[in-house]
């Protein structure tokens, strides 16, 4: 498949991934008593609102990161009332962690879908396990685009759940870990997140640490995908 196929499929995942993703957090912080991200139409498997909320992140970024280096990067935000937060930090942090819950929900409809593939004849197991590579057509066109897009569900999805849930600022993980202490607590180890200079650093860390942590979850993740293999 052509480098063009593979980028349109990348983003289309990418895309529907961010958007889930997002609308997670939205609606999760509905539930709880804000409804900045409601108001502000985050509450939606509607791409728009999310595109409209971060173009560079959603739309340039993405697209020029899988043009230049093959690999495509990017991010969404949703909005929260940092008042809300503050009154009420275990919400918030059941916020923060919507996201990745999210990303994981769709690895395993993606797996499920490659399952029930694979079992109808439509799919084949892979010659060779890779990012991009989770499941094998059994004929051309339209079986082959299929088992690109279910592969990259799974594979993008559990990147950006892990990758999220690495508690360094500005990273939901950041926040979700408020679930593990007290609410005073959590609007202390909060306030410190929130510094400017640590976000920086945290986004660096992260892309230091997730190859090393991907990487055995990935092969794990793979091995509940096909038990036969002994992965």
């Amino acid at each position: 498949m052509d480098q063009l196929a593979v980028g349109i499929a990348w983003y289309v995942v990418f895309l529907l991934s961010t958007t889930v993703h997002e609308a997670a957090h939205a609606w999760v912080a509905m539930r709880g008593g804000d409804l900045t991200a409601y108001e502000g139409g985050q509450v939606s498997l509607d791409p728009m609102p999310h595109l409209q909320r971060s173009p560079w992140g959603m739309v340039l970024v993405p697209i020029l990161s899988f043009a230049l280096g093959g690999f495509m990067m990017g991010w969404a935000s949703a909005p929260y009332d940092p008042v809300w937060a503050r009154a009420h930090p275990h919400r918030a942090a059941r916020m923060a962690l919507a996201g990745p819950a999210a990303n994981f929900a769709l690895v395993v409809v993606a797996g499920l879908l490659i399952r029930g593939a694979l079992a109808s004849g439509m799919l084949t197991l892979p010659t060779g396990l890779g990012f991009t590579s989770l499941v094998g057509a059994a004929h051309g066109g339209v079986g082959q685009a299929v088992a690109l897009f279910l592969s990259l569900l799974f594979s993008v999805n559990l990147l950006l759940a892990v990758l999220n849930l690495i508690p360094l600022p500005p990273l939901d993980g950041s926040s979700a870990i408020g679930l593990l202490m007290s609410e005073e607590h959590a609007n202390r180890v909060q306030d410190l997140m929130e510094q400017p200079v640590l976000a920086m650093f945290g986004i660096l860390g992260a892309f230091m640490l997730i190859d090393r942590i991907f990487s055995p979850l990935f092969v794990a993740a793979l091995g509940w995908l096909y038990p036969e293999f002994g992965l």
